[in-house]
């Protein structure tokens, strides 16, 4: 399985990004995928995931602020980042499970005036 992340970058106070991870094969087969990120010096921390059933769950820091979701057509998971703060500034990862633990190249994300 290969995961390949984008759309990162940079964006102010208050702004939205969208992230987006392709994965080499169906979606449907994973029971969850989810997105990571790691700040500097921190260790890597869950933001979002999405059963293969449309069950979500956020962590409490990033929860009404953003949205995961998923497309079965594209294989595709995707995190929208609304009202970005600086402590969102972190390289984020999606990554999913079948029977080991894959994960994509990670995309940074800045979020500074």
């Amino acid at each position: 399985v290969q995961l390949q992340a984008s759309g990162g970058g940079l964006a102010q106070p208050g702004g939205s990004l969208s992230l987006s991870c392709a994965a080499s094969r169906r979606i449907s087969i994973f029971k969850v995928m989810g997105w990571y990120r790691q700040a500097p010096e921190n260790q890597r921390q869950l933001v979002a995931r999405i059963t293969a059933g449309g069950s979500t769950y956020y962590a409490d820091s990033v929860k009404g602020r953003f949205t995961i979701s998923k497309d079965g057509a594209k294989n595709t998971v995707n995190l929208q980042m609304n009202s970005l703060k600086p402590e969102d500034t972190a390289v984020y990862y999606c990554h999913t499970f079948l029977g080991t633990d894959y994960w994509g190249q990670g995309t940074l994300v800045t979020v500074s005036s």
